[in-house]
């Protein structure tokens, strides 16, 4: 756009210097007209546009100078003397403590040693309500302290922190291109040719018409100044500045940006059941040995130890379990998992398994289905204890449906959008959630490869599939749909497999991308067809078309309309919302 204007002005000067030149030294007693005060009424016009064009420009995409203002500048770190020392936040190391007061913003992501209160993490994650925090709970930099002074060793300081792992996702993704923008970037480089083909143009065919030069140049600079490529070529990169600053405030890391456009349409949702469906809080409900030389407590303590060395969301409600009752958890050694099925490790130097009924079955170990299927169908989780070639012990546990499932699965299919479950656990237990839930296609008893070759299949007759689940176990899954969105990390958003990710693991988000995806979408539409649409009416009239009809645009005038379309485009991309 600048070339374009500098084109029309050095035109338009070099002519008005000529005329200067004709008028007043020249000993002809023809006149030509000059353009001094239209070039200087022009440069007035277009720099005053060019600045509210930019404060335009600067309210719809300056998402990353807000969110680097959530983070205070200067923090309270208390010493090991117990002093207090104010300190710049760039300064904080790990494992500082740092004092919060209340009111104030957190400075850096830590775990809570000293004190009680409740946290707002409105600006950083979207949640909207105020979260109780005590000792040992984490808290993040960026987020408001409520009622209580707090205590806090920083764990992650400087760029390891959510805020500015987010911040840099959001430039990231801003910074690169996706099929969208590269298309009207090129279709805005085709805009100056076309602009100054049209400009010579008018140029040579007013002066055949008129055999007046003075005319016919203002037309040439005019169209030159009125062409817009700069609407054209900010029309994709402001929707999605404002889409991924909005995604970011309410918890929806867009890593991709292309995963936008994808959404629309999308044919098929797969979820994971576990932490994506339900909350992933297993509760032991039963648990009992089958080897007449195990204790049912020492099975619960052998599920335990080797438990202990896993973060996986059933280990988890073991490990609590067994601290309920004051089991004693020995050392375990050599823990590896098996994948898609559970893990193995040595206590006290046995080695034993801990496996999923499909294991039992595909390996033909013998078993008491009936005790099996009398806890399945219960809704429970089941996982047996093996040593050696022989089921030792049994453990059933329940885990709870997340309130917003239900109206997430409703949604997805008043959008005519297909949910499907993919799990790795039993049939039973999958097709009761997947019943109350009311998911038509499930498919169970799955490993990771397993879900990939799904997801593959579906894909197989041109369907869009996007891919909802935790970004560890269901990697290969999230990397082979078309969309792929981690639910279940909380703030540990280093997750290269996703496209997509939820933050507060709440999946009535994935409502809330597809809606952000379609209100997106419309906007680039919006902007594309203003970019395009304003150009084809703009440059034949300052061409002069119409000017046989008495309408004649002037140089100051084309500036104007060409701040007017850059603004428009900007206003219209800060309008856009989530809801």
């Amino acid at each position: 756009m600048m070339t374009l204007i500098a084109l029309g002005i050095t035109v338009a000067y070099v002519y008005s210097l000529y005329a200067f030149y004709l008028n007043h030294f020249s000993n002809t007693s023809s006149h030509a007209m000059d353009f001094f005060w239209e070039l200087a009424t022009l440069i007035i016009i277009m720099l005053l546009g060019h600045w509210i064009e930019m404060n335009a420009v600067g309210n719809a995409g300056n998402a990353l100078e807000k969110m680097a203002a959530l983070l205070p500048n200067k923090a309270i770190k208390v010493n090991k003397d117990g002093n207090h020392e104010t300190i710049q936040t760039s300064d904080i190391k790990d494992g500082d403590i740092i004092e919060v007061k209340s009111g104030d913003s957190i400075p850096a992501d830590g775990i809570i040693i000293k004190g009680n209160t409740d946290v707002d993490e409105s600006l950083v994650t979207g949640e909207s309500k105020k979260v109780p925090k005590h000792i040992d709970d984490k808290v993040i930099g960026g987020a408001i302290n409520g009622s209580g002074t707090i205590q806090v060793k920083v764990s992650a300081a400087g760029g390891k922190g959510y805020l500015l792992q987010v911040m840099d996702m959001v430039s990231q993704a801003q910074d690169d291109k996706s099929k969208a923008e590269l298309l009207s970037d090129k279709v805005a480089g085709y805009l100056f040719y076309f602009t100054v083909s049209a400009g010579l143009i008018a140029f040579i065919v007013w002066v055949l018409i008129t055999h007046n030069i003075d005319f016919a140049l203002e037309r040439l600079v005019t169209v030159l100044v009125i062409a817009c490529p700069h609407a054209l070529g900010l029309a994709i990169p402001l929707v999605t500045a404002r889409s991924t600053s909005i995604g970011a405030h309410n918890g929806l890391i867009i890593k991709n940006r292309e995963a936008v456009e994808i959404a629309q349409p999308l044919n098929y949702v797969m979820m994971d059941k576990t932490g994506t469906l339900t909350k992933g809080v297993f509760t032991v409900n039963h648990y009992e040995s089958l080897d007449s030389q195990l204790s049912d407590d020492e099975v619960l303590q052998l599920f335990a130890s080797l438990e202990s060395a896993s973060n996986h969301p059933l280990a988890r409600g073991i490990i609590e379990y067994a601290k309920s009752k004051d089991t004693k958890v020995e050392n375990s050694e050599d823990v590896q998992t098996i994948s898609g099925v559970g893990l193995e490790g040595k206590v006290n130097g046995h080695s034993f398994k801990i496996v999923n009924e499909s294991y039992l079955k595909k390996h033909q170990f013998k078993y008491d289905v009936s005790l099996f299927t009398h806890w399945a169908q219960k809704g429970n989780s089941i996982s047996y204890l093996i040593e050696g070639d022989s089921v030792v012990g049994f453990i059933a546990q329940g885990d709870q449906i997340k309130e917003s499932s239900k109206q997430m699965v409703s949604d997805l299919i008043e959008r005519k959008i297909t949910p499907v479950m993919l799990t790795g656990d039993n049939k039973e237990v999958a097709e009761n959630v997947a019943k109350e839930l009311g998911i038509k296609y499930v498919h169970s008893e799955l490993l990771p490869e397993d879900k990939e070759t799904i997801i593959q299949n579906y894909q197989k007759d041109g369907s869009k599939v996007m891919m909802v689940g935790d970004g560890i176990n269901d990697a290969p899954s999230l990397v082979r749909a078309d969309i792929g969105a981690a639910i279940g990390a909380g703030t540990d958003v280093a997750i290269d497999s996703a496209d997509i990710i939820i933050v507060k693991s709440n999946p009535i988000d994935i409502i809330h991308f597809l809606t952000l995806s379609k209100n997106t979408m419309r906007k680039m539409v919006q902007n594309l067809w203003w970019g395009v649409g304003y150009n084809i009416i703009a440059v034949p009239l300052a061409a002069g078309v119409l000017a046989f009809a008495g309408l004649i645009l002037s140089p100051a005038v084309g500036a104007i309309l060409m701040s007017l379309s850059t603004i428009i485009v900007a206003i219209n991309a800060f309008t856009l919302k989530l809801d």
